[in-house]
């Protein structure tokens, strides 16, 4: 569906004093620049002998002291706020690089040396349409975003849930698992993502959190890349239910959900958006004033989309958008128009 690689953009002025003014820009002791300058790589492949397509980077030996402490106080800053009394039972097992992101973004694995339990976070190139889509993921969704950015680096704390991909791949045919909840999870996720216009929502793209309940288990899916926000012309980007990697899930709602019960559904995320738009309403209008600045896409993307927006909706307010910015804000707004 996405046929070209999507164009990086920079953080703009007006989207870096928002950072400020929200505490997610913070000075960090290592940046994105520093970790490429490893001496050798290895490919890291999973625990059945399956090419990973990451790398495990390896430091001189005198950089490497300097980088592993470094890399432990910035995790001491995403998980506690930088209390480096965190970080006395921790230690830097691996450092990864992802060769076929669009980002090539590095993975740190952090592990306790006392109880040998582990958490990763990543460290990335800033790119402006990666920092509206957490920040929206942040506002929005139900799940709290943790991340800060640095000059041209992102910092970003790991999204824990099984990928997407591999529970359909392994789960999927489980007996005990409630396929009319994940089917309803997954309307609800369709619909969060279209309208806040987080695209590129395939199977390898999001994972799954299985919470348990007193007499059953609720799903959860999570977004964990957020390159495509608002960046895409066609309309059917920004809904996961086009993705040939998640048709059986698809077909899993086709067999299980009524069109009475998927309507309830929507309208019900549609409610839930609905109330934290109006929450969060002045952090919203300061991250919209940012983003109607800022260039986030192409001009034949923005009148491509709003075109196709304006005919889903019947709605000729979007033709009135010059650019993505304004379209994302218009897309948030039929969600209150419709209340």
């Amino acid at each position: 569906m996405i046929s070209k690689k999507k164009v990086p953009y920079l953080i703009s002025k007006n989207l870096r004093s928002y950072l400020i003014e929200y505490g997610r820009e913070r000075k960090m002791p290592v940046k994105y620049t520093d970790l490429i300058r490893f001496s050798d790589a290895i490919p890291l492949f999973d625990k059945n002998g399956n090419d990973t397509h990451w790398e495990t980077v390896l430091y001189p030996q005198d950089d490497m002291k300097h980088v592993h402490e470094s890399l432990k106080k910035m995790y001491a800053i995403l998980k506690a706020d930088g209390d480096i009394a965190v970080m006395q039972h921790l230690s830097v097992d691996r450092i990864d690089l992802c060769i076929y992101g669009n980002s090539k973004p590095y993975r740190v694995r952090v592990v306790n040396t006392i109880n040998d339990n582990f958490d990763y976070f990543y460290i990335k190139r800033a790119d402006a349409s990666r920092v509206y889509g957490l920040e929206l993921e942040h506002i929005l969704s139900p799940n709290q975003i943790s991340y800060y950015t640095d000059g041209d680096t992102l910092i970003e704390r790991h999204i824990a849930g099984i990928p997407g991909d591999q529970f359909i791949k392994n789960h999927l045919d489980d007996k005990n698992f409630n396929k009319v909840r994940l089917a309803k999870e997954f309307i609800k996720f369709n619909e969060r993502c279209f309208i806040r216009l987080l695209g590129d929502m395939h199977s390898s793209n999001y994972v799954l959190q299985i919470i348990p309940d007193f007499e059953d288990v609720h799903y959860r899916i999570r977004a964990i890349d957020f390159d495509q926000q608002s960046y895409e012309g066609k309309k059917n980007v920004y809904l996961p239910q086009f993705y040939k990697q998640n048709n059986p899930i698809i077909e899993l709602g086709i067999k299980l959900i009524t069109p009475e019960s998927m309507k309830q559904y929507q309208a019900e995320e549609r409610s839930r958006l609905a109330k934290r738009i109006n929450s969060h309403r002045y952090r919203l209008k300061e991250l919209g004033d940012a983003v109607v600045k800022d260039e986030i896409s192409s001009a034949e993307n923005t009148y491509t989309l709003k075109h196709a927006l304006a005919d889903h909706y019947n709605d000729d307010e979007f033709f009135l958008c010059n650019n993505m910015g304004e379209i994302v804000k218009t897309s948030l707004k039929m969600v209150l128009k419709s209340k």
